[in-house]
């Protein structure tokens, strides 16, 4: 019996550690948010960087291009743009889609703003929203500060309402609206 239950401690150390070390690397806010420089359905190439100091950037996540509850939350982001257009903010959806794809969906969906594709994972495994394996982005929405720290993550998005939803979060950040 004694044997059992060394092995049920050493299951249940072993168990704690993969925890806090797969904790550890998780965003939060506070943190430097992920550099990136991703293809944009508009032909145009993308860089957290160039946006630091200048605008804030909301980078929400959506996990497959043509899916229902996907093209609800791109289609909410076009209809509610002139909310989101009132704020010193560059926003973007981003999937682990190829860039053919995004544009096609972005087309479909009417967006009038750039749909950002990361079909190698990697920024997605940064921003801890992909375990890399190709499957789909989880649908997080990061709010990123005019000094690229992580002001907020939204782990509970509303499709349907995801550019009012936003609106009132940049609002509620203090995200400057434009003059």
């Amino acid at each position: 019996m004694q044997g059992f239950e060394l092995l049920g401690v050493l299951f249940l150390v072993g168990m704690a550690v993969m925890s806090s070390r797969s904790s550890a690397g998780e965003l939060k806010v506070g943190d430097m948010a992920p550099d990136f420089k991703l293809p944009g359905s508009d032909g145009k190439t993308y860089n957290l960087a160039d946006f630091r100091g200048k605008e804030a950037v909301v980078l929400a996540w959506f996990p497959k291009a043509f899916t229902p509850g996907c093209t609800a939350q791109c289609k909410a982001f076009a209809q509610g743009g002139t909310k989101l257009r009132k704020y010193q903010v560059a926003y973007f959806t981003a999937s682990i889609d190829p860039p053919e794809k995004n544009a096609d969906f972005a087309k479909s969906v009417e967006a009038d703003y750039p749909i950002l594709s990361d079909a190698d994972c990697k920024v997605a495994m940064a921003y801890g929203v992909s375990s890399g394996e190709g499957k789909a982005a989880s649908r997080w929405t990061f709010y990123i500060g005019l000094d690229g720290k992580i002001l907020y993550i939204d782990k509970k998005v509303n499709t349907a309402t995801h550019a009012d939803d936003v609106a009132m979060k940049l609002k509620e950040l203090g995200v400057a609206e434009k003059k």
